[in-house]
């Protein structure tokens, strides 16, 4: 029952926080802390404890719970939880993300400060219910449920633009959200099939175009919450617009359902569809990378830059996921938890010093690693692990990506290799500009450094990110077993489709007989 206590333990703790009076914050802050630190040591439990050698799901629970009707008889549809090493680590990575963002939003929010951690809280629910659903109408509700918390975070605490913000996220998703659901009911008619474990073997029986129909549906919706260009104007909006929480488990964990979803859904279900479309999402992921990083190049808003990095870090993920190899696969699960790490701590740091300053102007700043040194020393950590220096989290993921990508396509890993460099070039103008030089706004130079509680939020996630990077087979062999067995349903389909390439393949025309004598 682990993961069932998992997923809706913060819902319980959502449903307390409703009967605490009005006043008591520091109780409301209590009882989300407390739930979200709980969940969190069972995430690190379930991780300890799950097998990476094995391809099957773990700690599986079901339930029956209602039945559809179908092309040919009934759906069941039932409460299945499970995890495998596709969804392992971004579980641990939500947990233990979930209490440091409550934390973190001590400051930040201090105006309905219960309505705020109720939303945090079932936001928790519905993100892990997404990576653990193993029926497809659950995932569907938990994916649902998931998305609404982020509208009110960012439509009540936001930024001056935060409606016009939420509005494009809102069109956005819901656009996203309705071609998946039409995708689960066209997948669950023509099957009869709700189990993804079931659906993940079976799916070969259907027809080729549908397949491929099928899969675009899934995959254009995945594709906007990633999000894969051209999707991706509403990112940087709502990642301005929102609290720093806010920003911190968009990045780290709810653009990570989209890239899961990709993995888990499309490329996992119908393998011969991605290998269809491999090329297009191939490129677009690379086309990202490097678009991605010119937008970055252009900004003098601090948190708008590290949101534009987005765009281009999660391109390598898309390029490794379609890559279709298995270091690319590999190197894109575990560069979906590097980027929720880097990047959360870099918009947690430009939280900090935006409460300190109020603004997020480039010009504003400058020289203040001669006030602030402790956050300065935290700013250029988390700077080199999103830019993937050796010995830090991003190195792993993006070689990976690089070396399963140029198996696939050499062309489309030169264009990644080319956006490695464009990532440092405006991660290092963006450190230049804030920490070194000379201290030129007099503002600055009575910033305090960051305090005990900051420090304390921050040590976890640095650690994370040296643990990664000196020791990455720790993460990457809990994902072994359930990356070997895709690779083997992609060879399969790859053969299939070679076989029936040939099979079409105009003959030469026999020789005449006189000539054959």
């Amino acid at each position: 029952m682990i993961l069932t206590w998992l997923t809706f333990l913060p819902l319980v703790g959502a449903l307390a926080l409703l009967f605490t009076p009005a006043g008591s914050e520091k109780l409301q802050r209590l009882i989300a802390l407390l739930t979200t630190s709980v969940v969190a040591g069972l995430g690190v439990v379930l991780f300890v404890g799950f097998d990476g050698a094995s391809a099957d799901m773990q700690q599986v629970t079901s339930h029956a719970w209602f039945s559809l009707p179908a092309k040919s008889g009934t759906i069941e549809v039932a409460y299945r939880l499970g995890v495998d090493g596709i969804s392992i680590l971004l579980v641990t990575l939500t947990t233990v993300l979930m209490p440091l963002v409550v934390l973190s939003a001590q400051k930040h929010i201090d105006k309905r400060v219960k309505e705020f951690l109720f939303w945090l809280l079932l936001m928790e629910t519905g993100m892990l219910g997404v990576f653990l659903a193993l029926d497809m109408v659950l995932f569907y509700v938990f994916w649902e449920l998931s998305l609404i918390p982020l509208y009110f975070i960012l439509g009540i605490w936001g930024g001056e633009r935060r409606l016009y913000a939420t509005m494009k996220f809102f069109l956005y998703t819901v656009a996203g959200s309705l071609l998946m659901m039409l995708g689960v009911i066209w997948l669950t008619w023509q099957t009869g099939e709700a189990d993804v474990r079931a659906l993940l073997n079976g799916v070969g029986d259907l027809d080729p175009s549908t397949q491929l129909w099928i899969f675009l549906s899934f995959a254009i919706g995945f594709a906007i919450k990633v999000p894969v260009m051209p999707f991706h104007t509403w990112l940087a909006d709502a990642h301005t617009e929102a609290p720093t929480s806010g920003s911190v488990i968009l990045a780290g964990v709810l653009l990570k359902m989209g890239t899961y979803g990709l993995l888990r859904f499309g490329v996992g279900m119908f393998p011969a569809a991605a290998l269809e479309m491999a090329p297009l999402f191939m490129g677009l992921g690379a086309l990202g990378i490097v678009y991605g990083a010119f937008l970055a190049m252009a900004q003098n808003d601090i948190k708008r830059l590290v949101a534009c990095s987005s765009v281009s870090h999660l391109g390598f993920v898309v390029m490794g996921l379609f890559a279709l190899t298995q270091a690319g696969l590999r190197g894109s699960v575990i560069q979906m938890v590097n980027h929720g790490l880097s990047t959360g701590l870099l918009f947690l740091l430009v939280g900090m010093i935006y409460e300190r300053r109020h603004t997020r102007d480039f010009e504003q700043y400058g020289g203040i690693a001669s006030v602030m040194p402790v956050f300065a020393l935290f700013f250029v950590l988390s700077m080199l692990a999103s830019v993937g220096l050796p010995g830090l989290n991003g190195f792993v993921g993006e070689y990976l990506i690089l070396l399963g990508t140029f198996e696939a396509s050499p062309l489309w890993a030169c264009v990644g290799v080319a956006g490695v460099i464009f990532g440092a070039v405006y991660l290092l103008m963006c450190t230049r500009k804030l920490l070194f030089g000379a201290v030129t706004v007099e503002a600055n130079k009575g910033l305090r450094d960051l305090d005990a509680r900051e420090v304390g939020i921050m040590v976890p996630l640095v650690l994370l990110c040296l643990w990664i990077g000196v020791r990455p087979n720790q993460f990457l062999d809990k994902t072994a077993g359930s990356i070997d067995a895709l690779v083997t349903r992609i060879d399969a389909a790859r053969e299939t489709r070679t076989g029936a390439l040939e099979l079409h393949l105009p003959q030469a025309p026999a020789a005449p007989a006189e000539a054959q004598r």
